[in-house]
């Protein structure tokens, strides 16, 4: 294939994946799920709010496939955010249940045709590559069966660096009972705990200790301050979505 060729049908598959995609993010946008208005990302209505990762091998996704597996999993009610490919399930010693429909993530790259490389070493320059996007088809492990019971319910622990050590001394130091999970930041009085979403699941890793002490602070008005009224105001503000 010449190089002509090659980067004119890269860039029809680029064009018509581009536009799948695009189309996706419309449908959700006008459904009304918008993933990104707050520091952490939308949960699903089933699945435990944390970045989609691959279950075999344990990378979290990245870029567009994090809003296209977000999509999915509320779409189709999944109750996890773990993802496999047909051969993955396999290797697992499972499989993907007979009738179930994948989801298609892209993968982004370049190569650089044999033709473009003897170039280069000819002229002696750089050879230049041709980017290109592979689309392929994953699975959640609710549409598998037979699959180590590890990989389907284990719940993941929170990648190291995520957490700064200090802010989880300061935390432990407290002695508040603090629960990582869910899909919403509080303090509840009643019950006396403080719940933040995983870290994971935040944008920028400083938002979830700005949520964490943001909280933690509510936990100690509502105990130390006599009026609570910090408390209140929070209370009342998470009740409208607002930021107390």
């Amino acid at each position: 294939m010449s190089r002509s060729i090659a980067r004119a049908r890269a860039g029809r598959d680029r064009t018509s994946l581009y536009q799948e995609i695009t189309d996706k993010i419309i449908a959700e946008l006008e459904a009304g799920r918008v993933p990104w208005v707050q520091p952490w990302g939308t949960a699903a209505a089933k699945a435990s709010l944390t970045m989609p990762k691959n279950a075999a091998t344990h990378r979290h996704y990245l870029g567009i496939n994090v809003l296209i597996l977000w999509g999915a999993v509320i779409e189709r009610r999944f109750s996890t955010q773990n993802w496999l490919t047909f051969r993955q399930a396999l290797g697992l010693g499972g499989n993907v249940r007979k009738g179930e429909h994948g989801t298609t993530v892209v993968y982004a790259d370049h190569f650089v045709p044999d033709e473009e490389r003897k170039r280069a070493e000819r002229d002696g320059d750089e050879p230049s590559g041709i980017r290109f996007l592979k689309r392929f088809t994953v699975f959640n492990t609710d549409q598998c069966e037979d699959l180590p019971p590890e990989v389907v319910s284990a719940p993941s622990p929170v990648p190291e660096g995520l957490m700064v050590p200090q802010a989880e001394a300061l935390i432990a130091a407290t002695g508040a009972d603090f629960r990582i999970g869910g899909d919403r930041a509080f303090y509840s009085p009643n019950y006396d705990f403080i719940q933040v979403p995983r870290p994971e699941a935040y944008f920028e890793p400083i938002n979830w200790h700005r949520t964490a002490l943001h909280e933690l602070g509510h936990y100690a008005a509502f105990r130390i301050m006599p009026r609570r009224y910090a408390f209140g105001r929070c209370a009342w503000a998470h009740r409208r979505g607002m930021s107390a």
